[in-house]
């Protein structure tokens, strides 16, 4: 959802009904409190300008314009199909990126017709392999969790965009044509991981070094594209940014994301110029915006962030004062509940889940259309072992104990994903699987957020083994509390990275686990992208080893008479590969049975 900046409008997704899958895009007006419906289906996505006034989306390449005010929708007619539009902040004109001639580039449609911004043919870089791309988020960017590759200026009078080629480079185009680069040390910092320009300053852009564990937050002047250094970020491990920061805030200060830890301090944290803002015990997630604090100054308002105080299975939203006036850090929890919180904030404006606020007033709350959920699955959660580990057990509906039941592991996406969570809707599957006989167990190890920096990088270049052993000390931690798990019978199962942990726990740990189906799996780090690679496991020019023990392919031709594993889309010399397997092929595997409706 996106809600404007003058307060007064909500652009957001959802469908017409439980039975319809398709979003379409709707409006709220907040004075009236009443919803329309301004696009029918299917909208995937969609930009609004600064108030919410007009949305721009595509469909199947051609362009739409929606005046959210009157809720209509007008066809914009362009010459070239149509990706990634936004409104200017004025919503006068929309840019948008066009593959028309096989390159990515940059065009403008306004009250000046149809113009190419930037963009160019490629052919240099395509002799190597790859083509040249304005505006659109490389491969690297898109692994360090930026999406986007331009971004309009708040004046509406310039676009800051990316040209990709065999780097990355910024630059800053002018609607006149005019245009300058934006100059840093790109051959030591060649990722850019997050850019805004949205809050009355200039662009602020987040640079990191190759191997991730060196960063600078950049102001760029906008008239020159000279940058100034406003903050470094450093790790041992790797540089993880804080999501909605650097930012300005309305002081004029830069709000940077970092990590406390020092003084025996273990903390996700929040700065502006130096200075603490977050208390230690807020592990900050993401920055959604400012509003007004109630009773407070102007010029000194509050920020909304969405984070986690001590229980990771949760996410609140919490209030955080930007005025500190001599005081400590200072975080208000909105949301009571445990639950996965979210908010949204614009103007004096803000969403936490469906309900929207203005100060302490509650205004309207987003019709709910969707169907009750089909399970009512009640896992116990836990922290075991010494570590803390967020595990949680989920037995069959009705299972009375007494009697041993067999285990089966979930790894989900593996590393770096959570699985242990208050949210009914992410035990769905995991019940359905219980109800086939199994105890389902999930355990966030190291390596997971949510918890503290520490517990989340202390997996760099030892990622399977520190994740192995906290699945194995978890489940031999949980059968003293769960005395029904039969740890003679495990099954394990997952899928991308998860996947892989999965067929490395059976042929690495067969005497815990017995069984595994791996969907997807990583098999070989050589052929990872680089940023996730090196990420985890270092540079691979000086860590061969390191590789090499991470390597399925390596771990299987150590291990000649494997437990059961198959393979979903992926081969390994040696062990059984299916391209296609339905979850209740999957599930009579992990019975025991031969998968049902395999596709070799």
């Amino acid at each position: 959802m996106t809600v404007g900046a003058d307060g007064r409008r909500m652009a957001f997704l959802r469908s017409t009904g439980p039975e319809d899958p398709i979003s379409s895009l709707w409006a709220l007006n907040v004075a009236t409190s009443t919803e329309s419906l301004v696009a029918a289906g299917p909208v995937r996505a969609y930009a609004t300008d600064r108030d919410a006034r007009v949305a721009a989306f595509a469909r199947e390449g051609r362009l739409f314009r929606a005046d959210l005010i009157r809720g209509t929708v007008a066809e914009v007619p362009t010459v070239a199909p149509v990706e990634d539009p936004r409104p200017d902040p004025s919503g006068g004109s929309i840019a948008y990126i066009s593959r028309a001639d096989g390159s990515p580039s940059l065009r403008v449609v306004g009250p000046d017709g149809d113009r190419l911004l930037a963009g160019e043919s490629g052919n240099a870089w395509r002799e190597h392999g790859g083509m040249i791309g304005w505006g659109v988020p490389d491969e690297a960017a898109l692994r360090l969790g930026r999406d986007r590759g331009w971004w309009w200026s708040p004046d509406g009078r310039q676009i800051l965009a990316t040209r990709t080629a065999t780097t990355t480079s910024l630059h800053l185009l002018d609607l006149d044509y005019g245009w300058v680069d934006v100059h840093w040390d790109r051959e030591t910092y060649p990722h850019v991981v997050n850019v805004r320009w949205a809050d009355g300053g200039g662009p602020l852009i987040t640079v990191l070094r190759r191997m991730q564990q060196h960063g600078l937050v950049l102001a760029v002047d906008p008239r020159t594209g000279e940058t100034q250094v406003h903050a470094e970020l450093a790790d041992a491990r790797w540089v993880e940014p804080v999501i909605g920061t650097p930012r300005h805030l309305p002081d004029g200060r830069v709000l940077v994301g970092g990590e406390l830890a020092h003084d025996g301090f273990d903390a996700r944290c929040l700065f502006a110029d130096g200075s603490l803002l977050t208390p230690p015990n807020l592990y900050v997630r993401r920055v959604v915006g400012t509003v007004p604090r109630p009773g407070g100054p102007n010029g000194s308002p509050d920020l909304i962030v969405e984070g986690t105080d001590g229980d990771p299975a949760s996410q609140a939203v919490f209030r955080v004062r930007t005025s500190l006036g001599g005081g400590s850090a200072e975080a208000t929890k909105i949301t009571s509940t445990p639950g996965r919180h979210h908010a949204e904030a614009g103007g004096d404006i803000l969403v936490v889940d469906d309900v929207v606020w203005r100060g302490r007033t509650r205004l309207a709350a987003l019709g709910n259309l969707s169907a009750p959920l089909p399970y009512d699955p009640r896992p116990a959660l836990e922290r075991v072992t010494d570590r803390r580990l967020p595990a949680a057990v989920l037995y069959p509906t009705g299972f009375v104990g007494g009697r041993k039941i067999p285990v089966l592991v979930t790894l989900g996406e593996g590393p770096g994903s959570q699985q242990v969570l208050h949210d009914p809707a992410a035990w769905q599957e995991r019940q359905w699987l219980a109800d086939a006989g199994f105890a389902v167990v999930s355990v966030d190890g190291r390596g997971t957020p949510g918890v503290a920096p520490s517990f989340e990088k202390v997996v760099h270049r030892r990622l399977v083994d520190v994740s192995l052993g906290d699945q194995v000390d978890a489940l031999l931690d949980l059968r003293g509390k769960h005395p029904d798990l039969d740890l003679s019978s495990v099954a394990v199962r997952g899928s991308g990275l998860g996947g892989w942990l999965a067929a490395m726990a059976v042929l690495r740990r067969p005497d815990v686990f017995h069984r595994a189906v791996a969907r997807d799996p990583l098999v070989d780090w050589h052929e990872v992208p680089l940023p996730l690679a090196e990420r985890y496991l270092g540079d691979r020019r000086d860590s061969l080893d390191v590789y090499a023990h991470h390597s399925l392919r390596e771990a299987a031709a150590e291990t000649p008479n494997p437990a059961p594993i198959l393979l979903v889309g992926a081969t390994v010399p040696g062990l059984p590969t299916v391209t296609a397997l339905p979850l209740a092929g999957e599930l009579a595997f992990l019975q025991g049975q031969p998968p049902h409706g395999a596709v070799a």
